[in-house]
Formats: structure tokens, C-alpha cells, sequence
């Protein structure tokens, strides 16, 4: 964290504290009045934030040991009992092909203009959350929402704007358990995701109720919960914001993302909590398996395959699909299934085709098991996924009461917790750790989002490099090296670390090594996989690297 001379300040209310650069543009979005409203949200709700993220400890603590994730009995009441959420809004009944990316302009407007049925426009695990992408980013989508934005490539001579149909906008901000550090309200931290919705909450319902809401909206997705209590506090924000807007109740609505293991055993309790303002939930697929290791951490009977073997093919892994399109479809709400990662494979036309029928098989997968959409990180995937699922809908808008499931009504835990096949290699080691340098030295110079090897990481596919070289070194796992077994020492990875180094090196060319943080990234990473407790998120650690507090300048003051 840093420290630096403010040329102005912010006129915030009292007890809250901008350390953000000053920026005239900033100042627009961090407007007196939008900032009581998150002050407001904070003070109301962190007692509720900090109970939750303490259960969530000491879950983790039950985990540790040596229980497992399971069905609440205490809620078995609504699981069993018939009732349903409030029905889908007309505009975003068809959510078919969904594309996911920063809050970046030139991404902002690509991906409305992609074709896409949605576009969700993501404050967390695409972006790397330093004070620029995070103001840039409202600023953005006060724009877009107004329908102004534009973007002007000089490079290209080309100017980037708004086709008259576009996606509809999704905000996910960040999980309940990141700090905005340049937010400081009664003298802590403000909590990340009531920044990031509040903000474009109070900029931008009216605008976006009065055109792409239809009437509705704003709309979001929620990421990273493990329980129905912490769907409770999103559907009182929800609550609150309305009332303040004097919206009606129900205005807003939200996906939530089922990206953990624990997760998965409270998708009826967590659409129970939003179901007026539930829009369903999504096969979060990439954290989900993260959240499997992290969860698991302290079952040495759990260790995972090479992380490329950890699909959808997996007995866990379509278990989790498949109840998750019961749950939904029982509830009618939608149920979306998860990111195609894959990129267009410039120079080789060979390798494109057989990624994009990788693309075409996975999806006819999640359209036959009955999902209602997908997610698409490249907007080139935009076109092939959609004739998949526009077969697959047979002209319907989704398949809500068509496709119910209920072959996953007797899923149980044993089923959720099937231990996933495939071997351990040393060259699933070598990927994790080169993928995960790279993206944390993408990370830590502000960007979120990562093309690598044909594949767009984020902080998902990160957290996988890194719980996975953990758990691996802590219990010494035995990997394939060419037909020969190595036990994993910290020997052993000490020199794979030294060698991918010289590879990253290589592939990205001496000098963009030398500019860019990879020696920074390397030592964060190692230190993690090294570490003698797993922590929560990688960039946890990383955060306070990205910080930078202005004072106020005294000519200013």
C-alpha cells in the first residue's frame, strides 16, 4: 500500500473517507449523495456481513476436522414444501448465450454488441480491483446504461459504439468477503460488493428501468456464497434500495452463482431467501472446483486430477449441474450453465475447429441436461453457441416447466462428494504454476482477465493453479512424469518454478518480463502454495499491492 499527494477531494458525508485519486469524472459517480447510500448500506448491514463471514469460519473449521459439507436438516421444511419464486421479467426471459468480461469500455461495448442475450459486466473475478478499473468501470456503465458510451481506437481509426439491440446488462459485483480500501467508513474498510452495487444502483435504475428493464431491474449476479444466510443480507440490500428508490418490491433481481461446495447443498434455501427477487442461479463451474479443494483442504483422501480432467464429465460435477436445473426449474427460475472459456485460434485452423467442437459438445450437453443458458468468455463464441441452444430451445424462450429433472431429485451428499478420477501429473503442475504466475503478474499491473494458452483465465482458473499445487505439496502427492512416479517435495517444485520462469520468460520475450511484475507474482504465488495454512483467495494477499491511499493535498484543503 501506498501513499501520495490528493490535488482535490471528494465531498463525502461524514465518517466516510475517499482515498481514491481525485478525478472530476470519479466525482460524478462518488457524488455526496451516492455515498451516504453506501455508507448507509454498511452501517445497516455489517453486523449481519461480519456474523456471516464468522459462520463461514467456523464451517470451515467443522470441514477441517474431518466433516463434510451436507443437507441442512433444519431446512429440510423448504426443500420439501412446494413453492416458487416470483416469475421471470419478460425482458430477460431468454437468457440462451450470456458473455461475461471486465468493465472495461472497449469490453463494455463489444459485449453488448455481441449478439449475446446477456451481457454480465463483472466487478470480481475478471477484474483486478484497483481504483482506476473500479471508478473507470462505473463510469462506464452509467454510460452504457445511458446509451452515450463510446469508445474511439486510434490505433484501429475506429470509433467503438452502441448498436441500436444489445445484450441486456448484468452488474456482478465482488463477493461479500473483499474490502474496498479506498473506502473507509467509521474507520474501516467499506465492504467491496456494497460499493460496487450501490454505486451503480443509485447512478442507474431509473435510466435502465426505463429501457432495457422494460419495467424491471437493475439486474445482477451474485458470486462466492456458501450459505442461505448470506443470500438473506442480498435480498435486504435489495430491499432497502428499493424502498429508498420507491421502486416496487421485487424490482431487482439476481442470479446467484453456485461457485462453492457448500454451496451446492443450499440451492433451495438460497433461492428461498431471494425467491422475490431471484432471476436463478448458475453453474459457477471454474470456483466451483477451486472451492472443492479449499473446502476439503484437510482430506488427504481428496485430492484432485490435473485440473484439465476436472469437467463436466466428472460424477460431482453433473450431479451439481443436474440438481441444479431440478432446484431451478422446480422453482421457476432459470438455470445457467457454465463458462466456455475457449478463445478463436488465430494461425491454426486445425486447432480453432477442434476448440470450437470442444465448445459445440459442451453446450449440447448443458442444453439436453435442460439448462436455460450458457456463459461465453469471447464474443467469437457468441454465433456457434447459440444455433446449439437456439436447436435445443425448439423456439421456446428457456425450459423452465419443459425440462424438470426429476432423475436429480434423489442426488444426495455422497453424490456431491463423489471423489473426481484422472491422474496427477507433473505437467498438470508445470500448467498450474505458469498459469498462475502470469495471471498474478496480469493481476497486479490491472488486468483481471487473462488470455492464456488458448484459454481466458481469471481469478477462478487461478485459485484452482494455486489450491491444487497446495494441496498436492501438502500431502505429497505422487505425479506422473513420463511414466515415472515423483512424490511432490518442495524440492521438486522449487525447481518447476525455476523452470517455468524461464519459459514465462521466453514466451513473453525478455523485455515484457523484465516491465512486468512476474518476479512480484512468482513470490506471492510460491508463497501461497507453500504456505502451512491454505488462505481463503489468492488475492487476498495480493490486495494490498494494488492499494495506493492520496492524502489530501494541503492547497486544497
Amino acid at each position: 500500500m501506498t501513499t501520495s499527494k490528493l490535488a482535490g477531494y471528494y465531498d463525502a458525508p461524514e465518517g466516510l473517507d475517499v482515498r481514491g485519486r481525485y478525478d472530476e469524472e470519479f466525482a460524478k459517480i462518488l457524488t455526496r449523495e451516492a455515498l451516504e447510500f453506501v455508507a448507509g448500506l454498511q452501517r445497516q448491514f455489517r453486523r449481519q456481513i461480519r456474523h456471516a463471514m464468522e459462520s463461514r469460519r467456523e464451517a470451515q473449521r467443522r470441514y477441517d476436522a474431518g466433516g463434510l459439507p451436507g443437507f441442512d436438516p433444519a431446512t429440510r421444511f423448504i426443500r420439501e414444501s412446494d413453492w416458487v419464486c416470483a416469475p421471470v421479467p419478460p425482458p430477460i426471459a431468454n437468457r440462451m448465450v450470456e458473455i461475461t468480461g471486465p468493465v472495461e469500455r472497449k469490453m463494455v461495448i463489444n459485449a453488448l454488441n455481441s449478439g449475446a442475450k446477456v451481457f454480465m459486466a463483472d466487478f470480481e473475478d475478471a477484474l483486478s480491483p484497483n481504483w482506476e478499473n473500479l471508478m473507470k468501470g462505473q463510469v462506464n456503465l452509467r454510460d452504457a446504461v445511458n446509451g452515450t458510451i463510446s469508445f474511439e481506437d486510434r490505433e484501429r481509426k475506429r470509433v467503438y459504439k452502441l448498436n441500436e439491440t444489445t445484450a441486456k446488462l448484468f452488474v456482478r459485483p465482488r463477493g461479500w468477503h473483499l474490502k474496498e480500501g479506498h473506502i473507509l467508513i467509521d474507520g474501516e474498510p467499506a465492504v467491496g460488493c456494497l460499493v460496487d452495487f450501490g454505486l451503480f444502483f443509485y447512478h442507474n435504475y431509473a435510466a435502465y428501468r426505463a429501457t432495457q428493464g422494460q419495467g424491471f431491474g437493475p439486474f445482477f449476479y451474485l458470486p462466492k456464497m456458501e450459505h442461505s444466510r448470506e443470500a438473506r443480507i442480498w435480498n435486504s440490500v435489495f430491499n432497502r434500495a428499493e424502498e429508498s428508490a420507491s421502486i416496487p418490491a421485487g424490482s431487482i433481481r439476481a442470479t446467484v452463482l453456485i461457485e462453492t461446495l457448500p454451496a451446492a447443498f443450499q440451492m433451495n434455501e438460497i433461492l428461498y431467501e431471494l425467491r422475490s427477487h431471484s432471476a436463478g442461479l448458475n453453474c459457477g463451474r471454474w470456483d466451483y472446483i477451486f472451492s472443492y479443494v479449499k473446502t476439503l483442504r484437510a482430506h488427504p483422501d481428496r485430492l484432485l486430477p490435473d485440473r484439465v480432467s476436472v469437467g463436466m464429465s466428472q460424477s460431482m460435477m453433473r450431479s451439481y449441474s443436474h440438481l441444479l436445473i431440478f432446484t431451478c426449474h422446480r422453482r421457476g427460475v432459470h438455470a445457467v450453465g457454465g463458462m466456455a472459456a475457449q478463445i478463436p485460434i488465430r494461425g491454426d485452423s486445425a486447432a480453432h475447429a477442434k476448440a470450437i467442437e470442444a465448445v459445440r459438445s459442451d453446450k449440447l450437453r448443458e442444453v439436453r441436461a435442460g439448462h436455460d443458458g450458457t456463459w461465453a468468455a469471447h464474443p467469437g463464441l457468441i454465433g456457434e453457441i447459440g444455433k446449439v441452444f437456439e436447436e435445443g430451445l425448439a423456439g421456446r424462450e428457456n425450459l423452465i416447466g419443459v425440462v424438470r429433472r426429476e432423475d436429480a431429485a434423489g442426488i444426495g451428499e455422497e453424490d456431491l462428494l463423489e471423489r473426481p478420477r484422472g491422474r496427477k501429473t507433473i505437467e498438470g503442475l508445470r500448467l498450474n504454476t505458469r498459469v498462475g504466475i502470469q495471471y498474478m503478474a496480469a493481476w497486479l499491473t490491472g488486468t483481471g482477465s487473462v488470455p492464456l494458452y488458448n484459454l481466458m483465465e481469471d481469478a477462478a482458473t487461478a485459485e484452482i493453479s494455486r489450491v491444487q499445487n497446495w494441496q498436492w505439496i501438502r500431502y505429497k502427492a505422487l505425479l506422473d512424469a513420463e511414466g515415472v512416479e515423483l512424490a511432490l517435495t518442495p524440492e521438486l517444485f522449487a525447481r518447476v518454478v525455476e523452470e517455468e520462469m524461464g519459459r514465462i520468460e521466453r514466451e513473453v520475450g525478455m523485455e515484457k518480463f523484465r516491465r512486468g511484475m512476474f518476479k512480484e507474482a512468482c513470490s506471492i504465488f510460491v508463497r501461497q502454495c507453500m504456505a502451512a495454512q491454505l488462505d481463503d483467495f489468492l488475492t487476498l494477499d495480493a490486495y494490498n499491492h494494488i492499494v495506493i491511499h492520496h492524502s489530501r493535498a494541503a492547497s486544497s484543503l
